[in-house]
């Protein structure tokens, strides 16, 4: 199985497409993890992986934004520094102790092991900061879309190594103190069907199934509902927060 820089090397440019056709479609997963932070004005906040730099809206005014992607399919984009060398996920690039919150949203279930990633964000983040850790929970009904129809149609496979039980020890033996763990449900909100698939194709990368299997496939296995703010696909992620003591 492919590794996060793998990945996307190969897709990212889709993924990035397909979150600039449909900016809003995930405001909702962004807003949870922010809301389950303490942020203000002049807070360093690093962002890894930052993919195409999605975070940085919902972040609080005044904030200073450190994102971190390896893969030039994101940032060849502008949306995140170029300064960065592609291919180089750790170690990441900032001094001990020169962050005080840390976000990492729906990333790490492309790596194996995460202790290296989480002991290094221990590193940069002070004393008394915190991380967000926001993906995809283990034997939830998105982790069977994303290794089920996904994996079976998209360029890549999708085989995740999700969040759990696992996940807490994991960031416990790396020095962290966790203060929070809870799955979250939210939708993906767009104004048609049309529109839902069409982004879930793109972001995806699905290939060699129709755009009406692909909303069926949501349909069966995630769940779809109307509401006054358009087309809602149900989702949902692990969210953790944890302190650096």
């Amino acid at each position: 199985m492919k590794g996060y820089d793998e990945l996307f090397a190969l897709r990212g440019a889709a993924y990035d497409r397909a979150m600039h056709a449909f900016p809003d479609a995930r405001r909702q997963e962004f807003l949870q993890a922010v809301e389950r932070m303490t942020l203000g004005s002049g807070m360093v906040v690093a962002d890894v992986p930052a993919g195409g730099g999605y975070l940085r809206a919902y972040l609080p005014p005044g904030c200073e934004w450190w994102p971190h992607e390896p893969c030039a399919s994101f940032t060849a984009h502008g949306a995140v520094s170029t300064s960065l060398q592609d291919g180089h996920f750790l170690p990441l690039p900032w001094e001990a102790g020169s962050v005080d919150a840390a976000f990492s949203i729906a990333g790490v279930h492309h790596f194996d092991d995460k202790r290296p990633l989480f002991a290094e964000l221990h590193r940069v983040v002070k004393p008394g900061g915190a991380l967000l850790l926001s993906d995809v929970a283990a034997g939830s009904a998105v982790a069977g879309f994303l290794d089920g129809y996904v994996g079976s149609y998209n360029s890549t496979g999708h085989e995740g190594h999700y969040l759990g039980e696992d996940t807490l020890q994991e960031l416990i033996s790396t020095g962290w103190q966790v203060e929070l763990s809870e799955v979250v449900a939210f939708p993906w909100i767009f104004p048609d069907i049309a529109a839902m698939a069409e982004f879930c194709r793109g972001l995806f990368d699905i290939q060699g199934s129709t755009p009406a299997e692909t909303a069926d496939a949501i349909q069966q296995q995630l769940g779809i509902c109307s509401s006054r703010h358009g087309i809602e696909m149900q989702w949902s992620l692990m969210t953790i927060r944890a302190r650096r003591l």
